[in-house]
C-alpha cells in the first residue's frame, strides 16, 4: 500500500447524481407504437446519488464495489464523457481515460490514423503525437499491425494500443477501469511499472478494478461504492476488507455505512489487542524422541510480549490425526492464575507427566488471551510428536488392558 500524500485538490466532486431512464419495451417497434405505454412503463435508475469527494494530486484512487455500485458512471463523469443529472466535478490539469475497450478509435482507420485520432482528442496537437508516435509504437508492442484497420484488432491489441496512447499524452490525471485485465501477462506487467513510475512522478491516478490486490498494492486511497453511493472511503486494505464483508447485502446504504463504520472500530480494537504480543514458536520435548506409556511430555511455548500483559491466560491443545481434541488445558486451569507477562520474551512450559495416548502422531496448538480473555495470537499444529503403544486398545486415551475369564 501507498502512502496517502495531502497536497492540492485536482478533482472535486459536487453532489453528483447520475440517472438513467430503463425502459421495459422489448423493442423500438413498442415505443413507436404504443409511446404511452412506454412512457408508463419507464423507470428510473439512479446510478449515483448526490456523491460528493475531493482527490489530492499525486495520489492513486482506487474505486471498488459490487456490479452495479456506479464505478464505472463515477469514472466516465469525472473524465466528461457523461454528463451529471445534478451536481458539478471541478478539476485541474489534463485527463488521459482508459475506460472502454477501444473507446476513441474507429474501427475504419489504421493503428497509426488512430493514434494521431486519439491523442487530438485526449488535447495533443499532430506535433505533439510526432514527437511521440514511436514511443507509443514501441510500448504496444504492434508494430507490425500498425497500419492495420483496428477492426482486425484483437480486444488485447485494442488494449496495447489504447494504454500505449493514453500514458504518452503526458497527462496529469490518468482514469483507468479495468481494461488492463484483457492484456496478456507480460503487458499487464508493463502496465502496471507505467502506473508506478507516474506515481513517481507526482501524477494523479484513479482506477477501478476487481483485481482487489492491486487495490492493496497501488492505491493511497480508496472508495467502496454501494447503490450509488460512497459506503466507505479511507485506507485500502480496509477498504478490501469492507468489500469482501458482504455489505452489499444491506439495502440502505446509511445502513452499510453504520455497520462498516462499527465493524471497523472492532478491527481497529482486534489489531490493538493483537499488538499486545504474540506465540513465536512451539516445541514440543519427549524424552528418547517417541512418547512411551507412562511417559512425560514437556511443550514450550515462546511468546513476544509488546506490552504489560495482567491476567493472561494461554490454551493449549493436543489433537490426533483425525482432527480430534486429545486434551485440552490451559494456564488457569494449571493453576498460573493472577499473574502478569511483563514486556520482553517469554517461554511458558508445560509438562504432562504420565502421559497415555493411542499409538499415532500429534500436533499442538496453542492460544494467548488477554486479561478480558480476548484472544490476541494463535497458533495452530505448530508443533508434533508420535506416541507408540500396542494394539491393547484403542481410542483417546491409551491402557494396558489385560482380559481374562472371571468365571
Amino acid at each position: 500500500m501507498q502512502k496517502f500524500i495531502e497536497s492540492p485538490t485536482v478533482i472535486t466532486v459536487e453532489n453528483v447524481s447520475k440517472r438513467f431512464v430503463v425502459h421495459q419495451d422489448k423493442s423500438l417497434k413498442d415505443r413507436i407504437l404504443h409511446p404511452r405505454r412506454t412512457a408508463a412503463h419507464a423507470e428510473d435508475f439512479w446510478a449515483l446519488r448526490d456523491l460528493s469527494l475531493d482527490i489530492h494530486s499525486g495520489n492513486t484512487i482506487g474505486l471498488i464495489g459490487p456490479n452495479g455500485s456506479g464505478k464505472s458512471t463515477l469514472l466516465k463523469i469525472i473524465g466528461g464523457i457523461l454528463s451529471p443529472t445534478t451536481g458539478r466535478v471541478l478539476q485541474r490539469g489534463r485527463v488521459a481515460a482508459l475506460l472502454e475497450l477501444g473507446a476513441g478509435f474507429h474501427q475504419d482507420l489504421t493503428g497509426r490514423e488512430n493514434i494521431y485520432l486519439n491523442a487530438s482528442i485526449l488535447g495533443l496537437s499532430k506535433k505533439q503525437t510526432d514527437k511521440y508516435f514511436d514511443e507509443i509504437v514501441a510500448f504496444s508492442g504492434i508494430e507490425n499491425f500498425i497500419d492495420t484497420q483496428v477492426k482486425f484488432y484483437s480486444s488485447g491489441m485494442y488494449v496495447r494500443l489504447a494504454f500505449a496512447v493514453a500514458v504518452h499524452v503526458d497527462p496529469d490525471i490518468l482514469l483507468v477501469d479495468e481494461v488492463l485485465a484483457v492484456g496478456d501477462e507480460a503487458f499487464q506487467q508493463k502496465c502496471l511499472d507505467k502506473i508506478r513510475s507516474f506515481q513517481e512522478e507526482g501524477r494523479t491516478i484513479i482506477m477501478v478494478t476487481h483485481t482487489l490486490s492491486q487495490i492493496e498494492e497501488f492505491c493511497t486511497r480508496a472508495l467502496v461504492l454501494g447503490q450509488g453511493q460512497v459506503v466507505y472511503d479511507g485506507n485500502p486494505i480496509d477498504a478490501v476488507k469492507v468489500l469482501r464483508s458482504g455489505f452489499e447485502s444491506l439495502v440502505d446504504a446509511d445502513v452499510a455505512r453504520e455497520r462498516i463504520a462499527r465493524e471497523l472500530r472492532e478491527n481497529e480494537a482486534e489489531r490493538e489487542r493483537r499488538s499486545q504480543g504474540a506465540i513465536s514458536e512451539i516445541r514440543s520435548i519427549v524424552e528418547g524422541g517417541v512418547l512411551h506409556p507412562g511417559g512425560n511430555l514437556t511443550v514450550e511455548i515462546d511468546v513476544d510480549i509488546k506490552n504489560e500483559l495482567p491476567g493472561w491466560n494461554l490454551g493449549l491443545s493436543l489433537t490426533n490425526g483425525l482432527q480430534q481434541m486429545a486434551m485440552m488445558t490451559s494456564a488457569h486451569r494449571a493453576g498460573l492464575k493472577g499473574t502478569t507477562l511483563t514486556p520482553g520474551t517469554h517461554t511458558l512450559r508445560a509438562t504432562f507427566p504420565n502421559m497415555h495416548l493411542p499409538k499415532q502422531e500429534y500436533t499442538i496448538s496453542a492460544a494467548l488471551y488477554d486479561g478480558s480473555g480476548a484472544e490476541i495470537s494463535r497458533f495452530e499444529d505448530a508443533a508434533a510428536f508420535t506416541a507408540e503403544t500396542d494394539e491393547r486398545a484403542a481410542g483417546l486415551h491409551y491402557s494396558p488392558v489385560n482380559l481374562e475369564i472371571a468365571n
